[in-house]
């Protein structure tokens, strides 16, 4: 059966505002008039396509159709952008990109900035761990993604980007109290950490890897923000990993310690979108893909 356009913009709305209420303020409808219309077009597919809950979430067959919808919209905007402004592409279009945090601190914006601005997008940036920002992508929560998962999820394609290397480092004076002897087991147990936050698993995986330490044997900070992370292993609060590209010529001056050098790890990073989008959205994956593969 043909999709229909008002059932499927009940859905939408629901999806991504995560509840039936917020979704009906936004139509300009009762609630009650905005369940109906989702359950007529689940009831139409034959499946559900909303968890019910606070908030809202899309099921397996939810978020395929979600995507679906979010590619058409884009793609409206954008050839209404076209042919209402004369094709000069001065109309804006929206690309919400979810991204890690060393990525935005580091490389993302200077490879982005010039495609951005010349294919006219306005971009919005979801922050979370690279282990999670794909998950965002399959909930509809995002256009695009950057993420440590390799495989891409059906209707998306994902490319290698590069590889980010961590060390794990510390302040001079952090290591004359705590790494005196090195950092043997029992030091690592003593010593704090700085963590990103409860999602970041480098740490623990490397401690893990070589003293076989799990996350709750020591003390740790948590410091959920890319610059004061470094900052705070900078002052001596712990010692953590840093990506490479954040202490250029910091362990080579002396002004950090890697204390650990066993303990380095590459985190390969990958492009997923959609299969089929928007062409500016397109040249724009591309152009990002060409600057990171220059900046990893």
């Amino acid at each position: 059966m043909p999709l229909d356009s008002k059932q499927c913009e009940a859905f939408l709305a629901v999806a991504e505002a995560g509840s039936f209420e917020q979704a009906a303020t936004a139509l300009h409808l009762t609630p009650s008039a905005v369940s109906l219309r989702v359950r007529a077009l689940e009831s139409g597919l034959g499946q559900p396509l909303l968890v019910r809950g606070r908030p809202c979430r899309a099921t397996r067959a939810g978020r395929q159709l979600l995507q679906h919808l979010q590619r058409a919209r884009l793609m409206e905007r954008e050839l209404l952008a076209d042919l209402t402004d004369g094709g000069d592409g001065a109309a804006f279009s929206p690309l919400t990109l979810a991204v890690n945090a060393d990525s935005l601190a580091t490389w993302l914006l200077p490879a982005l900035a010039p495609a951005l601005q010349r294919e006219r997008i306005a971009l919005e940036l979801i922050v979370d761990d690279q282990e999670h920002t794909h998950a965002l992508l399959e909930a509809g929560l995002a256009h695009a993604c950057i993420s440590a998962q390799p495989d891409a999820m059906r209707g998306c394609a994902a490319e290698l980007l590069g590889t980010m290397r961590y060390r794990l480092v510390a302040s001079p004076a952090f290591v004359q109290e705590w790494f005196a002897r090195g950092v043997t087991r029992a030091a690592a147990r003593r010593a704090p950490a700085v963590v990103f936050n409860r999602k970041d698993a480098l740490h623990a995986e490397a401690l893990r890897r070589i003293h076989g330490l799990q996350a709750s044997a020591y003390p740790c900070h948590h410091v959920p923000a890319s610059e004061p992370f470094v900052a705070a292993v900078r002052c001596g609060l712990g010692y953590g990993m840093v990506p490479e590209l954040q202490i250029e010529g910091a362990i080579e001056s002396g002004e950090l310690v890697d204390v650990l050098p066993e303990a380095a790890t590459d985190v390969s990073l990958f492009w997923h979108g959609w299969q089929q989008q928007p062409p500016r959205l397109e040249r724009l994956a591309r152009s990002a893909m060409a600057a990171a593969r220059r900046a990893l």
